[in-house]
Protein backbone atom coordinates (compact mmCIF):
# COMPACT_ATOMS: atom_id res chain seq x y z
CA UNK A 1 0.00 0.00 0.00
CA UNK A 2 3.00 2.25 0.50
CA UNK A 3 4.28 1.93 -2.71
CA UNK A 4 1.09 2.68 -4.39
CA UNK A 5 0.80 5.31 -2.03
CA UNK A 6 4.20 6.82 -3.37
CA UNK A 7 3.51 5.71 -7.13
CA UNK A 8 0.67 7.66 -6.85
CA UNK A 9 1.83 11.16 -5.25
CA UNK A 10 4.75 10.68 -7.53
CA UNK A 11 2.45 10.42 -10.51
CA UNK A 12 0.69 13.41 -9.63
CA UNK A 13 3.92 15.33 -8.52
CA UNK A 14 5.19 14.76 -12.10
CA UNK A 15 1.69 15.77 -13.77
CA UNK A 16 -1.18 11.40 -19.41
CA UNK A 17 -3.35 9.12 -22.55
CA UNK A 18 -6.80 9.05 -21.67
CA UNK A 19 -9.88 7.80 -22.61
CA UNK A 20 -12.73 10.08 -24.31
CA UNK A 21 -15.11 10.34 -21.33
CA UNK A 22 -14.96 14.87 -21.45
CA UNK A 23 -17.74 16.92 -21.85
CA UNK A 24 -16.67 19.08 -25.18
CA UNK A 25 -15.06 22.42 -24.32
CA UNK A 26 -17.69 25.38 -24.22
CA UNK A 27 -17.27 28.06 -26.23
CA UNK A 28 -17.04 29.67 -22.76
CA UNK A 29 -14.48 32.59 -22.52
CA UNK A 30 -13.74 31.08 -19.11
CA UNK A 31 -10.17 30.19 -18.09
CA UNK A 32 -8.56 27.12 -19.94
CA UNK A 33 -6.27 24.36 -18.13
CA UNK A 34 -3.32 25.55 -19.48
CA UNK A 35 -4.28 28.67 -17.50
CA UNK A 36 -3.39 26.76 -14.34
CA UNK A 37 0.24 24.87 -15.25
CA UNK A 38 2.75 27.12 -16.33
CA UNK A 39 5.18 25.29 -18.70
CA UNK A 40 8.21 27.50 -18.77
CA UNK A 41 11.79 26.74 -18.64
CA UNK A 42 12.56 28.10 -15.04
CA UNK A 43 9.59 27.69 -13.41
CA UNK A 44 10.03 26.10 -9.63
CA UNK A 45 7.98 25.07 -7.11
CA UNK A 46 8.77 23.82 -3.66
CA UNK A 47 6.26 21.52 -1.70
CA UNK A 48 6.07 19.71 1.92
CA UNK A 49 5.19 16.34 1.87
CA UNK A 50 3.71 14.35 4.33
CA UNK A 51 3.74 10.81 3.01
CA UNK A 52 2.31 8.08 5.49
CA UNK A 53 4.22 10.27 8.44
CA UNK A 54 7.51 10.74 6.66
CA UNK A 55 8.05 14.33 6.29
CA UNK A 56 10.07 16.02 3.64
CA UNK A 57 10.45 18.82 0.86
CA UNK A 58 10.13 17.99 -3.06
CA UNK A 59 12.00 21.07 -5.45
CA UNK A 60 10.87 20.84 -9.02
CA UNK A 61 11.72 22.82 -12.03
CA UNK A 62 11.03 22.82 -15.36
CA UNK A 63 14.15 22.22 -16.87
CA UNK A 64 14.16 22.12 -20.95
CA UNK A 65 11.07 22.06 -23.40
CA UNK A 66 11.67 19.20 -26.04
CA UNK A 67 10.63 19.54 -29.80
CA UNK A 68 7.19 17.41 -29.26
CA UNK A 69 6.15 20.15 -27.02
CA UNK A 70 7.06 18.44 -23.20
CA UNK A 71 8.53 20.28 -20.75
CA UNK A 72 10.36 18.24 -18.63
CA UNK A 73 10.96 18.58 -15.35
CA UNK A 74 13.85 17.98 -12.34
CA UNK A 75 12.03 14.51 -11.38
CA UNK A 76 11.91 13.12 -15.07
CA UNK A 77 8.54 14.03 -15.60
CA UNK A 78 7.58 15.38 -18.95
CA UNK A 79 4.21 17.53 -19.12
CA UNK A 80 2.20 18.63 -21.98
CA UNK A 81 -0.48 21.66 -22.34
CA UNK A 82 -2.83 20.74 -25.25
CA UNK A 83 -6.41 21.39 -26.93
CA UNK A 84 -7.59 19.24 -24.07
CA UNK A 85 -5.72 20.40 -20.76
CA UNK A 86 -2.70 19.68 -19.24
CA UNK A 87 -1.25 15.92 -19.27
CA UNK A 88 1.83 13.94 -18.67
CA UNK A 89 2.87 10.95 -20.76
CA UNK A 90 0.37 8.84 -19.05
CA UNK A 91 -2.85 10.96 -17.60
CA UNK A 92 -4.91 14.37 -17.69
CA UNK A 93 -4.38 15.92 -14.38
CA UNK A 94 -6.69 19.16 -15.98
CA UNK A 95 -9.41 19.12 -18.65
CA UNK A 96 -10.80 21.74 -19.91
CA UNK A 97 -13.68 22.65 -20.11
CA UNK A 98 -12.65 24.55 -16.44
CA UNK A 99 -16.04 24.29 -15.06
CA UNK A 100 -17.10 22.15 -12.10
CA UNK A 101 -19.03 18.77 -13.01
CA UNK A 102 -16.29 18.65 -15.68
CA UNK A 103 -15.18 14.66 -16.13
CA UNK A 104 -12.88 12.33 -17.68
CA UNK A 105 -11.11 8.90 -18.12
CA UNK A 106 -7.16 8.40 -17.92
CA UNK A 107 -6.55 4.94 -18.79
CA UNK A 108 -2.87 4.66 -17.02
CA UNK A 109 -2.69 0.77 -17.88
CA UNK A 110 -4.64 -2.44 -18.19
CA UNK A 111 -5.71 -3.30 -14.58
CA UNK A 112 -5.96 0.70 -13.70
CA UNK A 113 -8.55 3.19 -14.70
CA UNK A 114 -8.42 6.44 -13.23
CA UNK A 115 -11.78 8.75 -12.86
CA UNK A 116 -11.53 12.34 -12.97
CA UNK A 117 -14.45 15.13 -11.83
CA UNK A 118 -13.26 19.13 -10.99
CA UNK A 119 -15.45 19.44 -8.08
CA UNK A 120 -15.37 23.33 -7.80
CA UNK A 121 -14.26 25.98 -10.24
CA UNK A 122 -13.48 29.69 -8.98
CA UNK A 123 -12.54 28.95 -5.67
CA UNK A 124 -10.33 30.47 -3.25
CA UNK A 125 -7.03 28.71 -1.86
CA UNK A 126 -3.96 28.67 0.08
CA UNK A 127 -1.06 26.95 1.13
CA UNK A 128 2.09 27.46 3.00
CA UNK A 129 3.35 29.45 -0.25
CA UNK A 130 0.44 31.91 -0.41
CA UNK A 131 -3.40 32.62 -1.37
CA UNK A 132 -5.08 32.59 -4.59
CA UNK A 133 -8.18 33.41 -6.23
CA UNK A 134 -9.99 31.25 -9.22
CA UNK A 135 -8.47 28.21 -7.97
CA UNK A 136 -9.80 24.75 -9.33
CA UNK A 137 -10.41 21.47 -7.50
CA UNK A 138 -9.94 17.89 -8.79
CA UNK A 139 -10.58 14.84 -7.84
CA UNK A 140 -9.48 11.29 -8.97
CA UNK A 141 -10.51 8.24 -8.22
CA UNK A 142 -8.55 4.73 -8.53
CA UNK A 143 -9.48 1.16 -7.40
CA UNK A 144 -6.66 -0.39 -5.98
CA UNK A 145 -8.19 -3.68 -5.15
CA UNK A 146 -11.71 -4.72 -4.38
CA UNK A 147 -13.22 -2.58 -1.50
CA UNK A 148 -10.32 -0.48 -2.02
CA UNK A 149 -9.80 2.86 -3.81
CA UNK A 150 -7.54 5.87 -3.92
CA UNK A 151 -8.87 9.20 -3.80
CA UNK A 152 -6.94 12.00 -4.58
CA UNK A 153 -8.06 15.78 -4.36
CA UNK A 154 -5.90 18.06 -6.22
CA UNK A 155 -6.38 21.90 -6.19
CA UNK A 156 -4.84 24.26 -8.99
CA UNK A 157 -3.86 27.76 -8.44
CA UNK A 158 -4.25 30.09 -12.18
CA UNK A 159 -0.62 30.51 -12.69
CA UNK A 160 0.84 28.78 -10.08
CA UNK A 161 -0.03 24.38 -10.62
CA UNK A 162 -0.78 22.44 -8.13
CA UNK A 163 -0.55 24.20 -4.75
CA UNK A 164 -2.17 21.20 -2.47
CA UNK A 165 -2.89 17.85 -2.65
CA UNK A 166 -4.37 14.82 -0.12
CA UNK A 167 -4.31 11.24 -0.73
CA UNK A 168 -6.82 9.12 1.10
CA UNK A 169 -7.46 5.51 0.99
CA UNK A 170 -11.24 4.48 1.40
CA UNK A 171 -11.53 0.71 2.56
CA UNK A 172 -14.69 -0.87 4.64
CA UNK A 173 -16.68 2.41 5.12
CA UNK A 174 -13.11 4.17 6.69
CA UNK A 175 -11.29 6.91 4.96
CA UNK A 176 -7.30 5.96 5.81
CA UNK A 177 -4.77 9.46 5.29
CA UNK A 178 -2.21 8.59 2.98
CA UNK A 179 -0.52 11.58 2.06
CA UNK A 180 -0.93 15.29 1.86
CA UNK A 181 1.43 18.33 -0.04
CA UNK A 182 0.92 21.70 -0.05
CA UNK A 183 3.33 24.40 -1.90
CA UNK A 184 5.85 26.62 0.37
CA UNK A 185 7.15 28.23 -2.65
CA UNK A 186 6.43 29.16 -6.14
CA UNK A 187 9.25 31.18 -8.10
CA UNK A 188 8.28 31.92 -11.96
CA UNK A 189 11.38 33.51 -14.48
CA UNK A 190 10.60 36.81 -15.20
CA UNK A 191 9.77 37.80 -18.74
CA UNK A 192 11.84 39.80 -20.65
Amino acid sequence: MIRQAMFLLAAVLLSCTTAPEVKKESASLGPSARDFYPLTVGTKWSYEVNLLGEKRSIDVAIQKLTPDGYALDSTGAQLLVDSYGVRDQKRYLLRNPIEAGTKWTNVVSVSSVEHYEILAADQPCDAPAGAWKGCVVVESRNKVEEGKILVNEMTFAPGVGIVRLSTVLEAKGQKIPQSTLALSRFEAPKAP
